[in-house]
């Protein structure tokens, strides 16, 4: 038996299905697939399968991962390309491989985000998203173990690129992530829209990476 690590794109509409809902779409994609896949012990037998950063609901992503044990060798290619016949529509597995590095070496995240603030031009909109990120604190309430919190999430993310384009702007950023601390970078543009009482047009976020605590070390495929 041994532990397979699945990549995987997740565009189009199914960025709007729970983080529940996916997990039940992969487990019935893996029944699907025939692949002899380990199961639970016990009386509710079933395909155990981990995720190692869920993604916030209406985020489109290209570097997704869930693991799963096989008990069997099979070439990683007829791995993927089993569970790729098997997959709802938006989903698309392009890689499979043993792990390298375990879920709690995650620290960061990168993020594209893309936008447009009611009654202003993709510059202008950016301009006023670099007024609030670029302040020496920013305060905002964010979910804790907790509960809701005023906390400084200024350290917590790094602009990386941004630009303007004809119709949106466009921000690179670089997000704190994974079990010892995370941002969703929906939160800044949440409040960036808050402060200036103005509705959020034309929003999507797109995961591009996953990093390591070597800041800039990929988590490794």
């Amino acid at each position: 038996m041994k532990t397979v690590r699945i990549w995987f794109e997740k565009r189009g509409d199914v960025k709007y299905i729970s983080h529940l809902d996916l997990n039940r779409a992969i487990l019935r994609g893996l029944q699907r697939s025939e692949l002899p896949i380990w199961y639970t012990e016990g009386y509710n037998k079933h395909a155990y399968i981990t995720f190692a950063l869920p993604l916030p609901l209406g985020f489109e992503s290209l570097c997704e991962s869930f693991d799963f044990r096989l008990m069997e060798d099979l070439p990683m290619e007829e791995v993927v390309e089993r569970l790729n016949a098997q997959m709802p529509e938006g989903i698309r597995i392009y890689d499979a491989c043993e792990p390298a590095d375990k879920p709690d070496a995650i620290a960061y995240a990168d993020y594209r985000v893309r936008f447009l603030l009611e009654g202003m031009t993709p510059a202008e909109s950016l301009a006023t998203f670099h007024r609030m990120a670029e302040g020496e604190t920013l305060i905002l309430p964010k979910k804790t173990k907790k509960g809701i919190r005023e906390i400084d999430v200024r350290p917590m993310f790094e602009v990386k690129d941004s630009y303007a384009d004809e119709q949106l702007a466009v921000v690179l950023l670089r997000t704190h992530a994974g079990s010892r601390e995370n941002l969703n970078p929906a939160l800044l543009f949440e409040a960036l829209a808050e402060r200036e009482g103005r509705a959020l047009w034309d929003v999507d976020y797109l995961r591009s990476d996953i990093l390591t605590g070597v800041y800039d070390d990929l988590w490794e495929r």
